[in-house]
């Protein structure tokens, strides 16, 4: 779990270091939107990097192996290259909640030519194989809810999107995958 927490403040660092450089905001989500999707994604990443005293979330999950951590960080360190590659490719028009920017593109490249959220898909990648690794109840639990919570601010970008870009969106939403890529 050592090696997982550090990539995680790594990636973490990066993430603040590219805030820095974005667009305006134009438009943005109500804070009672942001406020949802936020307080889930939080208990999920609290749950999991948390000591929390209820031992039945300790359980363990999986059959005791050697593989599994192994596994779970190549997991999560493919699902940070993921998303920091998504991010490169959104640039400035990037942020960390609900908005349309000031001179917003739609940005078609890079793995959002296959899907519509690679960030979020990446990200669920790096958790996921941190969940391998820590290999207890509890971070199902946790995958569960930033899911949840991704989930919930991915349709509100998608309105967002739709307001902001029209039929161009939804030509490119019916072609792309939100989380996955599509299979034709």
């Amino acid at each position: 779990m050592r090696i997982c927490g550090v990539l995680w403040v790594g990636f973490y660092i990066l993430w603040l270091v590219w805030a820095t450089r974005i667009k305006k905001a134009e438009r943005r989500e109500s804070s009672l939107s942001y406020s949802l999707h936020r307080v889930l994604v939080a208990t999920g990443f609290l749950l999991i990097f948390l000591d929390v005293p209820w031992k039945w979330l300790h359980r363990r999950m999986l059959p005791n192996s050697e593989w599994l951590p192994v596994f779970g960080i190549a997991t999560a360190v493919a699902g940070f290259a993921l998303a920091i590659w998504a991010r490169m490719h959104i640039g400035r028009n990037w942020s960390s909640s609900v908005v349309a920017k000031v001179q917003h593109e739609l940005i078609r490249s890079g793995p959002y030519r296959w899907v519509r959220h690679p960030i979020y898909s990446g990200l669920m990648l790096a958790l996921l194989g941190t969940v391998l690794v820590q290999d207890q109840l509890r971070g199902l639990i946790a995958l569960l809810l930033v899911y949840v919570g991704w989930k919930i601010k991915s349709r509100l970008e998608e309105r967002m999107m739709v307001s902001t870009f029209g039929d161009q969106y939804t030509v490119y939403a019916n072609s792309t995958g939100a989380l996955f890529p599509r299979l034709h």
